[in-house]
């Protein structure tokens, strides 16, 4: 999973206001739902001491409908200067919570976000095509965009004056052509908007001819699903749910993909670490392809969530995440340390303060363009819930399999 929607956070002092609220929308009531919860959530921020700016840059975000039908949440995130964090959650979350505090709480929408896809679902013809996006549902999200091939003899009806073998000809090279045109502006937007998944419908002639002419970038991310198309006549509902099948599986392989490639470092302990020294270690030298974090970690955050519902002040409380360490970090998001001297050291002596270990973790993931990724309980040993799979690794790079740094004697010992 990407984690650039956090991207907005980085540099932010704070503090934050993060919400957690069910987006769903009943047949009768449809948007006052919503409105009603955020009703209690908005007191309750105001309460905290939230400043009327930041609750009325609230209101009119949440005053925008999701267009999701069906059960699921959103995430906000805001501090004086706006809006920052707006993300649709694949369900309604675990804990409704509005909190103003001094980072924001991130765990449970990473958790959630790391159930979404970012997926482009193109339905193909022989003279273009539609682009638009759809949710984990398979809806489909907004207006879709047409793009048109600029090649119009795609009928092979005979006519009196031309022979029917090249009346063929004609349309069978403007499908060619239409459909080189198509691929082209897939691969451009591949190139640009990054999908993580690129979904292909439509003619049944067009999708191969499409899929023939992509480049090597897009052709990877490609995944065929069958029912769609241009016209009227598609079956919204049955596309919707082979669009939601296709985003399943991918989401699976995925996470698949990143729990073997860490399972196999790990083994032969080269390629991956664990455990929060060596984790934050390989994070400010710019190391980490995804960061692996355990489901029981979001889990914890949920519980720290609901206990602060249920009356605890101050916001929620942190201290049973990873028995409450915390970790320096700098102004840039490669400034990361278990101690302060280290950051020193480098020559970093202002902007210096501690985060809990999770948040820090994320910010500077985000800081190198890592992905993220939460590992069921038994799908791979972690060393306190936390683990990188590597881009590159030197002499430097810490190993599990020797001392490579001052704490690591006892952390073997205990093993």
């Amino acid at each position: 999973m990407t984690i650039e929607w956090i991207k907005p956070l980085v540099g932010h002092p704070g503090p934050f206001a993060t919400v957690y609220l069910d987006a769903t929308r009943s047949v009768e009531a449809g948007d006052k739902d919503v409105a009603n919860r955020w009703r209690a959530m908005r007191k309750n921020l105001g309460k905290q001491g939230a400043p009327d700016g930041v609750l009325d840059d609230l209101d009119e975000a949440v005053s925008r409908p999701t267009r999701v039908r069906g059960p699921h949440g959103r995430v906000l995130i805001a501090d004086a200067g706006g809006v920052l964090v707006d993300r649709v959650l694949r369900e309604p979350p675990s804990v409704m919570a509005a909190v103003w505090h001094r980072v924001p709480s991130l765990l449970q929408a990473a958790r959630s976000a790391d159930q979404a896809v970012d997926a482009l679902c193109v339905a193909v013809d022989r003279q273009g095509a539609d682009f638009f996006a759809v949710a984990t549902d398979g809806t489909r999200l907004g207006e879709s965009e047409a793009f048109e091939g600029g090649h119009d003899q795609v009928s092979k009806t005979s006519s009196t004056s031309t022979k029917r073998a090249t009346i063929e000809s004609r349309a069978e090279d403007s499908w060619r052509r239409n459909a080189e045109a198509v691929a082209g502006e897939i691969d451009r937007r591949v190139a640009s908007e990054r999908p993580e998944v690129v979904l292909v419908t439509g003619d049944v002639r067009a999708v191969p001819l499409v899929r023939g002419a992509l480049g090597q970038q897009a052709s990877e991310v490609t995944v065929e699903v069958a029912g769609g198309g241009r016209d009227a006549g598609v079956h919204q509902e049955s596309f919707a749910e082979a669009v939601a099948d296709a985003l399943d599986s991918f989401r699976a392989r995925r996470s698949e993909q990143v729990l073997a490639e860490l399972r196999e470092g790990l083994g032969r302990d080269s390629g991956a670490v664990a455990g929060v020294e060596d984790v934050v270690e390989v994070l400010s030298r710019g190391q980490v392809k995804h960061l692996v974090l355990s489901e029981q970690l979001a889990d914890d955050a949920a519980r720290a969530l609901r206990s602060w519902t249920d009356g605890a002040e101050n916001g929620p409380d942190t201290s049973t995440l990873l028995n409450g360490r915390q970790v320096w970090i700098g102004p840039e998001p490669l400034h990361i340390g278990i101690a302060r001297a280290q950051l020193e050291g480098l020559g970093v002596t202002e902007g210096l303060e501690e985060l809990p270990v999770a948040s820090a973790l994320m910010r500077a993931a985000v800081g190198q363009d890592s992905g993220l990724v939460f590992a069921p309980e038994g799908s791979v040993e972690l060393m306190d819930g936390v683990g990188a799979t590597l881009r590159w690794e030197d002499g430097g790079t810490p190993h599990e399999s020797a001392a490579s740094m001052s704490s690591d004697g006892a952390r073997l010992r205990a093993l």
